[in-house]
């Protein structure tokens, strides 16, 4: 998490009372920010010491992206209303991916760890992320093409006191509301991860419904449960974010 100063978060708080097509070259002036077109931002605070920021991107009001090193948008990513992402080296959102509103995801910037740390979070093309969410990416959090974090009140958490593990949700995968993810879990692709799941470690198995505390696959998905993972996320997500795993 690189340090703010009083005086940047007043020029950016500044910045972003402003209307969109006032904001977009402001940022570009005074921050170096890379902003595409018909990029529209609402009453946010963009903090990042490098931002790009795609073509056909929406951000709405009331967001707070602050204290993050890289920030990445890809083209026509959604960003709701009344988001937190804070601190970490590297944010990606990617193409078509969405954040919809009141979710919170959170670096730690000097975690009392033991190890190494790599905090990055990456949200695949066509992804999903819905309402009240807590993601600590302390440690690496990679989710894949096509997937949501559905529901509400999920937690991931990549650290403890003393360690930190990465997580990994591949892709095409539908987690339910309320689901707890332990440091070092893993979910594999092509997954339905029911209500209130606690995935402590590193699950294996494509196309399973996977539940419980600890969790574990269940059953292998039914062909009903296939078309539903595999429908688009959105109505305008391209072709080409279609692929295996």
């Amino acid at each position: 998490m690189h340090r703010v100063s009083k005086f940047r978060l007043f020029v950016l708080a500044l910045i972003g009372l402003l209307p969109s097509f006032l904001m977009r070259p402001c940022y570009r002036l005074f921050f170096g920010y890379h902003i595409g077109k018909r990029v529209r931002i609402g009453f946010s605070i963009i903090d990042a010491q490098e931002c790009h920021i795609e073509d056909d991107v929406k951000i709405g009001h009331l967001n707070v992206i602050i204290g993050v090193r890289k920030l990445r948008l890809g083209d026509h990513v959604r960003i709701g209303h009344l988001n937190i992402i804070r601190g970490g080296e590297e944010v990606e959102f990617g193409r078509f991916s969405e954040l919809i509103r009141l979710n919170e995801i959170n670096a730690i910037p000097e975690p009392d760890a033991v190890n190494a740390v790599d905090s990055r979070f990456t949200l695949g093309a066509g992804s999903i992320i819905t309402t009240g969410h807590k993601i600590d990416f302390t440690d690496r959090v990679e989710i894949g093409r096509r997937t949501i974090i559905g529901g509400r009140n999920s937690s991931l958490w990549t650290h403890n006191r003393q360690r930190t593990r990465p997580i990994r949700i591949g892709s095409f995968t539908y987690v339910g509301s309320e689901i707890r993810v332990a440091p070092g879990g893993s979910i594999p692709s092509r997954c339905i991860v029911g209500i209130g799941s606690v995935i402590t470690g590193e699950l294996t198995g494509e196309e399973q419904l996977i539940a419980g505390v600890p969790a574990r696959a269940i059953k292998g998905l039914s062909e009903e449960d296939k078309f539903l993972i595999e429908r688009k996320t959105r109505p305008d997500l391209p072709d080409d974010t279609e692929g295996k795993g």
